[in-house]
């Protein structure tokens, strides 16, 4: 099946507006019963960081003032991967009544949802920034570096948010077999523990979130 490429970054550039107010719709969706609203977007980090640190460090046995950096950054990019491609795979059929009525590009809503979650992900990046100054991490060199995983990352996210959104239509079970697959993502990320402590470094290899991540913690 051949795509058109010219009619897909023209269709691109006319729906460009509607896809601005689904992202931001989505944005506020995501916040509107909270009373803290977007502050949760840097609340529910440090939180979730505080928790897994201490229970970490107890079970490591040692403390280490640079580990709550390193569980955020690894949660962090890891959660917008798994948030933003279960919110793209439902978005084709949560909205089919509209598809139905209007036509729409399909793509648009998948990509709505992984922009408005990237949005939210870049904002959360404060609390790491904090972070880092708060335990003494310090940038390396190649601090500019970094922008690569995280495009690398969006990337990523919206190559498998696409064949999710469409896969979803015609096969319903694949909520259920992408939980499964994102659980497995998680552990053989090194979220939560040292890659290097892990005798079969082979269960890397094959993830790319892992390797995402480990770039970013290098730059």
């Amino acid at each position: 099946m051949e795509i058109d490429l010219d009619r897909v970054f023209k269709n691109f550039k006319k729906y460009r507006y509607l896809l601005f107010e689904l992202t931001k719709k989505n944005i506020k969706l995501k916040y509107r019963r909270s009373y803290l609203g977007i502050l949760w977007t840097l609340l529910e980090p440090i939180l979730t960081t505080f928790v897994l640190t201490v229970v970490f460090i107890n079970l490591r046995g040692k403390k280490d003032l640079s580990f709550p950096v390193y569980i955020l950054t690894g949660r962090l990019l890891y959660s917008f991967f798994a948030q933003s491609t279960k919110q793209a795979m439902k978005s084709i059929r949560s909205n089919s009544g509209m598809i139905k009525k209007v036509y729409v590009p399909k793509y648009i809503y998948p990509l709505s949802n992984i922009l408005s979650n990237y949005i939210i992900f870049l904002i959360s990046m404060i609390v790491l920034f904090g972070s880092m100054i708060i335990f003494k991490v310090y940038p390396t060199k190649y601090i500019f570096s970094a922008v690569i995983p995280l495009l690398l990352l969006l990337i990523l996210s919206l190559g498998m948010g696409l064949i999710l959104a469409t896969m979803a239509v015609f096969f319903r079970d694949m909520e259920y077999l992408w939980g499964v697959v994102l659980m497995m993502i998680m552990y053989t990320a090194a979220i939560f523990y040292d890659a290097g402590l892990v005798t079969s470094q082979w269960i890397f290899y094959f993830n790319p979130i892992y390797h995402i991540i480990v770039n970013f913690r290098n730059s």
